[in-house]
């Protein structure tokens, strides 16, 4: 017998699909309700009939893909299962991961709060099933692999293009199993981060106080990333560096320009820390990535926010400092790609993208999740992992100050 959904829970349906893929490609401030409704091909009236407003449509649309999510989980019986079910709800639901990881934080703080608890429980129940068949696994090691095999799943959905669903799949399959397999156990904590590595101040003033207008970047970036670029003012900006909001302009133009500063000083450290380090590594594509992946992890944990804000606030940009950072982003990730294919030549390149893209999905969420990005060994452990993803051998501990 064929169960017929009622026609409201169609339109629906579908409301949510035109808007998660919306939201995905655009990003959240720049898709209005009339859009979301002119792809559905009703009025904007309509659509309101159905959602009261864009925070709650965003909120659905990231619980019909959690929802996903936890039947996928709750239906896996072993760790392979878990894998195979993950990778299936990052094709099904290929927005879900950019929509939690980039919007979900515009969300009201209850909701955000709800859709935490949503997660966890996720993770609880993928812990619980991994530390069955791994019974030497720490509760806190069990929750990292989880929070990696979801953060690595969700890279699919920064893929420009779709792979094909199969093809996305077993790579995702594979890549997912090698993550949870990931040993954790016996890492020593990470050294304390060099001083050396800290960025000179942006007008070259070198190690001593910063000028004025480096202490704005530095707290714009922090700002922007923890409470998003709409919900940061002046006077807020002002505040953090000790001056009032209109004193803000002597050093930039608006508040859009200090963004775009921010985020090219963010590329220029990337372009000379972790293109430096694979360009400057001999021995073949393999030790090349080997060095990139440590001087990423370096980053990543020394600026985190830095990252954060490369993620997020993009969209925020005007179009031609806009499209300066989405160019720089494919042609940083190209190399990486470029290497990776010729590692493993039985690969194609849209294996290879995945990849690449599940690697840094997984290291940006790990300096950033608490209560992972807390612990003493984490840098290790994301080299440990970030080499997993990329199907880069085991090997020792490297020698590298963060």
């Amino acid at each position: 017998m064929v169960v017929r959904r009622p026609p409201a829970e169609v339109r629906r349906a579908r409301i949510l699909a035109v808007a998660a893929e919306r939201f995905h490609r655009a990003g959240y401030h720049r898709v209005s309700m009339a859009e979301v409704a002119a792809g559905v091909g009703i009025t904007a009236p309509a659509l309101y009939r159905h959602f009261r407003g864009k925070p709650e449509l965003l909120d659905r649309t990231v619980r019909v893909g959690l929802d996903a999510l936890a039947d996928g989980v709750r239906g896996a019986g072993s760790t392979a299962g878990l894998a195979a079910a993950l990778a299936a709800v990052a094709v099904a639901h290929r927005p879900l991961g950019t929509l939690v990881q980039r919007d979900a934080r515009l969300l009201p703080s209850e909701r955000r709060a709800a859709l935490r608890r949503e997660l966890r429980a996720v993770v609880d129940r993928m812990a619980a099933l991994l530390r069955a068949e791994r019974p030497g696994l720490t509760a806190a090691d069990a929750e990292l692999l989880c929070w990696s095999a979801l953060s690595a799943g969700a890279g699919l959905s920064c893929l420009s293009a779709a792979p094909s669903p199969r093809r996305a799949e077993r790579v995702l399959r594979e890549l997912l199993t090698a993550v949870l397999a990931v040993r954790l156990d016996g890492t020593a904590p990470d050294p304390a981060p060099d001083s050396e590595a800290a960025p000179a101040s942006a007008d070259g003033s070198g190690p001593g106080r910063p000028s004025r207008r480096e202490e704005l970047l530095t707290a714009a970036v922090r700002l922007f990333h923890r409470r998003g670029f709409d919900n940061v003012s002046t006077d807020r900006l002002g505040a953090a560096v000790g001056i009032s909001g209109p004193s803000v302009y002597r050093h930039f133009d608006s508040k859009a320009q200090l963004l775009a500063a921010a985020l090219v000083r963010g590329r220029e450290r990337l372009r000379h820390e972790v293109g430096g380090a694979i360009t400057a590594t001999p021995g073949g594509p393999e030790a090349a990535l080997a060095a990139g992946l440590v001087a990423y992890v370096g980053f990543a944990r020394r600026d985190g926010d830095c990252l954060g804000v490369m993620l997020s606030e993009t969209e925020r940009l005007a179009p031609a400092d806009r499209r300066a950072a989405v160019d720089f982003r494919r042609d940083f990730l190209r190399g990486w790609v470029e290497l990776l294919g010729r590692m493993r030549p039985e690969e194609d390149a849209v294996a290879a993208r995945i990849r690449v893209h599940a690697l840094f999905s997984l290291v940006n969420d790990g300096v950033r999740n608490r209560p992972s990005s807390t612990r003493p060994d984490l840098g290790d452990c994301l080299l440990r992992l970030g080499r997993a993803v990329l199907g880069l051998p085991e090997q020792g501990r490297p020698t590298v100050s963060w």
